[in-house]
């Protein structure tokens, strides 16, 4: 019998700048807009979704946890406030390390037309200080070695590049001194 878990559910947030929505199915015909530039895909692989394979993936992303329960999932999407543009998505895949250890692996994706501008590095940040108000007491994520725009925001919320390789991609975590620094600010 696997163990299952109550997870957090994705709240509408703010930054500076954006405002990141829970994800819904809707979001698909405003996403496959950003989404559908190959260039993007050269850092966060396969091809662009056609509007119903969005569909079909934020169906399945907007439940909140895995079909077991072992795993949270919690997905924004990134909108300007000053024009409602969609400009990206933030998420984070929770599971358990430990009886009292929630563990997050962070992702991004800014549109290829949106990058430059410190969107997905503000998203982050915001994303990580809701997961850190709910006990979320380290944070990976894996960024290519030659995407130095993806490895700038991992920097920022206090990760640093591990040896560990997986799909050519180096796995970054939390240090545990970045995670009490982190606790004391919050």
């Amino acid at each position: 019998m696997s163990e299952t878990y109550s997870w957090p559910v994705a709240a509408p947030l703010r930054g500076a700048r954006l405002r990141l929505e829970p994800l819904t199915v809707a979001h698909a015909r405003e996403a496959v807009d950003f989404l559908d530039d190959v260039r993007l895909h050269r850092w966060i692989g396969g091809s662009p979704p056609t509007r119903e394979e969005l569909r079909r993936r934020y169906r399945r992303q907007a439940v909140g946890h895995s079909p077991d329960g072992r795993q949270g999932w919690l997905n924004w999407m990134l909108r300007r406030h000053t024009d409602g543009q969609l400009v990206g998505t933030v998420q984070a895949t929770l599971h358990r390390t430990g009886p009292d250890r929630v563990e997050a692996e962070l992702a991004w994706v800014v549109g290829h037309d949106f990058q430059g501008e410190g969107y997905g590095k503000e998203a982050a940040a915001v994303m990580a200080q809701w997961l850190r108000k709910r006990g979320v007491a380290r944070f990976v994520a894996h960024v290519h070695p030659d995407h130095r725009a993806s490895a700038g925001i991992a920097r920022s919320l206090g990760m640093e590049p591990s040896e560990e390789v997986h799909d050519d991609e180096e796995l970054w975590t939390t240090a545990p001194d970045a995670e009490r620094r982190h606790d004391r600010r919050s």
